[in-house]
């Protein structure tokens, strides 16, 4: 695990080393089988504006002058199963009799090739709202006490409205998370960092002023992939 902002400083979460061969001299080209079994993979491969985590195979040959050292990446998705807690999200927002409005949306938590549905109900409208956006903000959060670092980054500009809405007028949402280069939630991981997703509700009027209302959603992996594999060799396997 890497933070860009304390390089040189690399964090090993896992570390498994294996000799290959005894001391000696290679005259001609060599193949050496290896093996580890039960490798611990607790996090997901990331690599973001300011952290990277990375697992890779490094093989090393040690020489009197210069070790000879080549590297392979290897990319781990942590898969999760659908959580049984899910509930809407329903929230109001305005301004003291100029606007009310109400949003809501179907779930929480989505997986990262969902469709979030939901609704805006415009309760009172007194000003001229010209525009109006559902944003996807990324926040990536690094470090520990006084040395924390965020960097917000805007993965989807949704455009809701374009044109002015009437009091008791309900719009529609729906947007495509697939289309979007997304990653799990990751919470506090190896106390290091973190990374939530956010879904910025946005207006715009026409003298140019913002109003936002922000919720935070848990994404996550979904593993039907594996449970269907899985179940698939069962079957197999009782033929």
């Amino acid at each position: 695990l890497e933070l860009y902002y304390d390089r040189g400083n690399h964090h090993e979460f896992v570390s498994l080393v294996k000799d290959l061969a005894r001391p000696g001299e290679f005259t001609q080209s060599q193949t050496f089988d290896f093996e580890f079994t039960h490798v611990e993979k607790p996090y997901e491969s990331y690599t973001g504006q300011n952290v990277k985590l990375r697992y890779f195979l490094r093989a090393t040959v040690s020489r009197r002058l210069n070790d000879v050292v080549k590297e392979m990446d290897i990319v781990v998705h942590t898969l999760s199963t659908y959580p049984e807690l899910n509930s809407s999200i329903k929230m109001e927002v305005g301004i003291e009799d100029c606007l009310h409005i109400e949003f809501e949306y179907n779930k929480s938590k989505y997986h990262l090739k969902d469709v979030i549905v939901g609704k805006i109900y415009f309760l009172l409208v007194r000003i001229k709202i010209k525009h109006m956006e559902i944003d996807i903000i990324k926040r990536e959060t690094t470090g520990t006490g006084p040395n924390v670092y965020h960097e917000n980054d805007t993965i989807a500009k949704y455009e809701i409205m374009d044109g002015a809405p009437v009091r008791g007028e309900s719009i529609p949402i729906r947007l495509f998370l697939a289309g979007y280069e997304l990653t799990p939630t990751m919470r506090d991981i190896n106390k290091k960092f973190s990374v939530r997703y956010y879904l910025n509700l946005v207006l715009i009027d026409e003298e140019e002023r913002r109003y936002f209302k922000q919720q935070e959603v848990v994404l996550w992996r979904k593993g039907d992939i594996v449970r269907k594999s899985m179940s698939h060799q069962a079957a197999i396997a009782s033929q």
